[in-house]
């Protein structure tokens, strides 16, 4: 197998795991903050186990490191999120309403990077809002705290991402991912109490067959699955990994309905939804990178 096709296969084994991250948290069966919080330990010692890790921490300064806590605490909050609405609705309803990341993404990172909107983007996240109604119209009516909660997963996920675009550069991507992760164990710690207060307490000591899908969760469907996204870089490009990783929600809404049978539990309509946000999805890279090479033919004909 030559590197190229090995980094195809890998980024979609990646992209899999990814999706499988949906059907665990539903196996699991303590409350999404527990869930979040074994998670988030999970990673950080498995990451300390990584070469180079340690010491890119010892060589990052305070600055860096406080700003990667702020942000860590987004990536957290998004966690929590998406796994209560798992809890709350179901995967496939989560996995559908949390492909209008894109959506948040076209408004949210032009704030942060302080650039124009470009109006393919906004077009594309137009066409979002007749999906997302769709979905709130042919699913169960308890489901509505679940996609509340997946769209605000769908908002902070395109939040910490156009925050990591500012920093992602500034020292090793795995010494970055711990003092996230790390920062945001300690921010479940601090917000538990609260947290119990209003949707009810959970135990954080999880029965045995929890803790092997935490295991799994922590180890497989994110420090493996990250570190196989990132080594298919080195040979494929950016705009293709991006164009793959959108299969997450399709993979995982796949994956629902042969374990869990979910396309019992929800009308046609709401697949129509699903397809029109994915459609948005699909297309924004493919418009994108039209765009970007109209822009560049005067370039080349200047000489």
């Amino acid at each position: 197998m030559n590197p190229v096709t090995k980094a195809y296969f890998q980024l979609h084994v990646a992209v899999f795991l990814f999706g499988f991250t949906a059907i665990l948290g539903r196996f699991i069966q303590v409350g999404e903050l527990p869930t979040v919080w074994w998670r988030l330990l999970i990673t950080c010692l498995s990451l300390l186990l990584l070469p180079g890790v340690v010491k890119a921490l010892r060589e990052m300064p305070r600055s860096l490191i406080i700003r990667l806590a702020g942000i860590g605490v987004v990536v957290t909050s998004h966690w929590i999120c998406f796994f209560g609405a798992v809890n709350y609705s179901n995967v496939s309803v989560t996995l559908g309403v949390l492909a209008t990341t894109s959506f948040f993404t076209a408004f949210i990172e032009p704030l942060v990077k302080k650039t124009r909107i470009k109006w393919y983007e906004v077009a594309l996240g137009i066409l979002v809002v007749p999906g997302m109604y769709m979905i709130f119209r042919f699913t169960n009516e308890g489901y509505t705290l679940g996609i509340l909660m997946a769209l605000a997963s769908a908002f902070l996920g395109a939040l910490f991402s156009s925050l990591n675009t500012q920093v992602v550069n500034r020292s090793s991507p795995m010494a970055i991912t711990f003092v996230e992760l790390g920062s945001g164990w300690v921010f479940i710690g601090l917000i538990a109490p609260f947290y119990g207060k209003v949707f009810g307490h959970s135990s954080f000591v999880p029965s045995l067959p929890d803790l092997g899908y935490l295991a799994i969760l922590g180890l497989v469907c994110t420090t493996f699955a990250y570190v196989l996204a990132l080594n298919c870089l080195k040979h494929i490009s950016a705009f293709t990994s991006n164009l793959t990783i959108n299969l997450e929600p399709v993979y995982g809404i796949i994956l629902a309905w042969l374990i869990f049978q979910e396309n019992k539990e929800v009308g046609s309509g709401f697949y129509v939804g699903v397809g029109i946000i994915l459609l948005a999805i699909f297309l924004h890279p493919l418009i994108k990178r039209m765009v970007n090479s109209k822009k560049q033919i005067p370039n080349s004909n200047r000489y």
